[in-house]
């Protein structure tokens, strides 16, 4: 009986160290699956979406009292309609911007375009009746099926340069017509960061030496209201070719 006993408690030590294990095991697993959704608010570092999937509230048609018919809401996405369309696509066309208006800022969103199109992100939009178009004072992050561009490109105009002004990484990694790309831009201070599928770009340093001698040799200088305003509306460019956006989420720095 006495080894029975001696038998029974060695089993039940063994008994509690396993269930003591698996409770620790269990706790582990639990603290490990949610480290991806900690992860994942660490990385977004308080980036608000400004699209909610269903309208377009909180956005304009740059210099219209309307959206018009070319800027819709498709599935969640933001979708323009400008297949064979030219550059601000008339009367029915033109920049869709945020009704908000940003300084330092990080802007980052989901796009893909159509083959061989043409678009980009602006931001310091500034709306007034002498300005035709958003770029008029807003810079831009340039948006572009390079792959298939119709003519000889030059890299400042090519997908993440700043447009006419500096070029993006020749190294950049760009997804084909038709497929999504992730781009974003960090704004402080005159402190300009363009990133492409993760990996940054571009960096300058507006208003430096370098700058001003671009922007002397850029189509800028005929466009006097241009990057002269330092708060404006962020903007997603009417260039006359079928574009979705979505995951569209800014912050303010």
């Amino acid at each position: 009986m006495k080894n029975n006993n001696n038998f029974l408690k060695v089993f039940g030590v063994i008994a509690l160290i396993f269930m003591i294990s698996c409770t620790g095991n269990q706790k582990k697993a639990e603290s490990e699956a949610e480290q991806p959704a900690e992860a994942e608010e660490v990385k977004d570092q308080g980036m608000v979406s400004i699209f909610n999937g269903e309208n377009l509230d909180g956005w304009k048609r740059y210099n219209k009292d309307d959206i018009g018919p070319l800027w819709q809401v498709q599935d969640g996405m933001i979708f323009f309609n400008g297949s064979g369309l030219g550059e601000g696509s008339g009367e029915d066309g033109g920049t869709l911007i945020t009704v908000k208006q940003y300084e330092n800022f990080e802007f980052s969103v989901d796009w893909k375009i159509q083959e061989g199109g043409n678009s980009g992100l602006l931001y310091h939009v500034v709306e007034k009746p002498e300005y035709s178009h958003a770029y008029n004072t807003g810079p831009e992050y340039q948006l572009l099926d390079d792959n298939n561009w119709h003519e000889p490109l030059n890299p400042v105009n090519s997908v993440a340069a700043n447009y006419d002004m500096h070029a993006p990484s020749p190294d950049k990694k760009l997804s084909e017509a038709g497929d999504w790309n992730t781009s974003k831009i960090v704004y402080n201070n005159g402190h300009v960061e363009h990133w492409l599928n993760g990996e940054k770009v571009l960096e300058f340093e507006e208003g430096s030496e370098d700058w001003q001698e671009r922007y002397e040799n850029s189509k800028w200088v005929d466009y006097p209201g241009w990057c002269k305003y330092k708060k404006g509306s962020l903007g997603l460019q009417d260039h006359g070719a079928n574009l979705w956006f979505k995951n569209i989420k800014a912050r303010e720095l």
